[in-house]
């Protein structure tokens, strides 16, 4: 019997003649047939371009705000209710997530199911083709595990009767994406994609994300080995132009782009074209003439270092007397992902009546007047902030950094601190280059112990900071068990230090002065670890059953 099934997203082929472009697209063709259609390898290319599509702009910046850094300006977005614990099985967030990634994952068996009918490609062509298949399929299937828990495990393209089965262990799926991204990486080649095909996946993403999985599962060994297979492929390097005061910065614009040729520190990205695949996280960030929608929390400020690696309630270099002295003597990397006073921005007038150049920030704006960008916390982002798309709509083609060598130093360095193996010449190896690369005084485990500082609370730091804002602090929190955190009220900036008074009067303060954001949020333990299995897919499938609490 002929099949046909709709197949993938993809990029105005018949429109566009380069494969980037192709590979952004996300235009439906209309039924293709098995029989006819894998046997090309422009057809097996057309279809693995639709596959590229489940590689989403908005997943990073906008699920970072599940976590305690960032918090949105409207009460009613989805990622602020789920952080806040406030939230059902019938949220449509936690539905459409389930149903697009599970979209995705089909995309990827009929791919798999059928590449091998092309004759006429080459096996290496194929096996790197797979490999990205799995790939994807893999990063989908990772995103699932870790928000419900157990989910059903499908590796084939099923038939009406066959869809609705039980879940399966999460032991079980964690599993299967570790064997998939290995032999994945094993199809694939180890050079970075280029020319046309720039931005495709290769050896080192299928490793590195292998590498982050196994370290949220807390499988420490092969966390370890998975980071340093990455390292060892001599093809990723830190950005850096021998800039520290802005190398972090630039990376996240459009100069660290891949096509802008200097980043070999990204493993993986999604890719973006003007007028061909773009969004709006700059001018979000800094909207001139509304609230931003992503605003920085006192948690995330009050987590980076003083210049002389001590913590702000430990360091003598800390005075927070003024709001201009929040970022002094702190981490650079604070000033490069927080915008500081005299820092350059998009949102016109800020909160100094007294400034008159709207290209320079000078103080938060507590009070929406339609001339400039307002915040709830009083502070802003600049990192993925490109300055020269704030003032216009949806015409940000900034690049969206999935995974970084940065990342991977990361984990092999907290890999290895959970074995009971790490060393100073590991810290060296990979949180030192981290902060050799923006000036920041190096870590130093007998420093660390001199100072009553833990290890493991410092590794754990360094993470969040350098990689705030791209996604992973909700899943960080969770696999460390301090979901506890996320049921504190959201604070921001010392009242006293904010420039107009008369912008903050009559906003509520806690006992230290600080504004208070957000109440009324909770985490129960175990019920929010994992997000409920979605109330439209258990009432189509009583199988699947629910997660604790819910």
């Amino acid at each position: 019997m002929k099949h046909k099934f709709i197949y993938f997203a993809l990029l105005f082929l018949f429109v566009f003649s380069s494969c980037r472009k192709d590979f952004l697209n996300r235009e439906p063709l209309s039924d293709i047939s098995d029989d006819t259609f894998w046997t090309t390898e422009e057809q097996l290319t057309l279809a693995l371009n639709g596959l590229y599509a489940n590689i989403k702009n908005d997943n990073t910046v906008a699920m970072d705000q599940m976590g305690d850094n960032s918090i949105n300006s409207s009460t009613t977005d989805n990622y602020r209710m789920i952080s806040s614990g406030n939230y059902g099985t019938d949220w449509g967030t936690v539905n459409d997530e389930w149903r697009n990634m599970y979209a995705g994952i089909r995309q990827c068996n009929v791919f798999l199911q059928n590449y091998q009918k092309a004759t006429t490609v080459t096996d290496a062509k194929k096996a790197q083709m797979a490999g990205e298949a799995k790939t994807i399929r893999a990063y989908l299937y990772m995103d699932l595990t870790l928000l419900y828990g157990d989910v059903p495990l499908v590796t084939k393209p099923l038939n009406v009767d066959e869809l609705y089965g039980p879940r399966n262990p999460k032991k079980d799926v964690v599993d299967f994406i570790l064997t998939e991204l290995q032999q994945a990486a094993d199809m694939m080649q180890a050079a970075p994609q280029t020319g046309a095909t720039l931005g495709r996946l290769s050896k080192g993403a299928a490793l590195g994300l292998r590498a982050r999985m196994a370290l949220y599962d807390g499988r420490w060994a092969e966390a370890e080995k998975s980071a340093k297979a990455v390292m060892d492929l001599g093809v990723y390097s830190l950005y850096s132009t021998g800039k520290p005061a802005t190398d972090y910065y630039t990376l996240f614009t459009y100069a660290g782009k891949l096509s802008a040729g200097a980043n070999k520190e990204t493993i993986m990205a999604r890719i973006n074209l003007t007028d061909v695949s773009m969004h709006n996280i700059s001018r979000e960030t800094q909207v001139p003439d509304q609230a931003s929608r992503y605003n920085p929390t006192k948690a995330l400020v009050d987590a980076y270092l003083c210049t002389d690696g001590l913590p702000i309630d430990k360091s003598p270099l800390y005075k927070e007397d003024t709001y201009e002295n929040i970022w002094a003597n702190r981490d650079p990397r604070m000033r490069m992902t927080i915008l500081a006073p005299g820092g350059a921005w998009g949102g016109k007038k800020d909160g100094n009546p007294a400034n008159t150049n709207p290209l320079i920030f000078t103080a938060p704006k507590f009070v929406a007047d339609k001339l400039g960008s307002v915040t709830i916390t009083g502070y802003y982002y600049t990192k993925y902030v490109e300055l020269s798309t704030v003032s216009q709509v949806s015409k940000d083609q900034n690049d969206i950094h999935i995974l970084r060598l940065a990342e991977i130093l990361l984990t092999y360095a907290e890999a290895k601190l959970e074995e009971g193996t790490l060393t100073q010449a590991d810290i060296d190896l990979t949180i030192n280059k981290l902060r050799d690369r923006v000036g920041m005084k190096r870590m130093s485990i007998t420093e660390l112990a001199a100072n009553g500082l833990d290890l493991r609370t410092e590794i754990r730091r360094e993470r969040r900071v350098e990689l705030a804002r791209e996604g992973q602090r909700w899943f960080d929190m969770m696999r460390w068990k301090q979901g506890a955190l996320l049921g504190a009220d959201v604070k921001g900036v010392k009242r006293s230090l904010v420039l107009s008074q008369s912008q903050v009067s009559n906003v509520a303060v806690d006992n230290d002065g600080y504004v208070i954001v957000q109440t009324g949020r909770q985490f129960v333990d175990p019920k929010h670890y994992h997000w409920p299995v979605p109330l439209v897919q258990t009432q189509r499938n009583p199988a699947l059953g629910q997660n604790p609490g819910w």
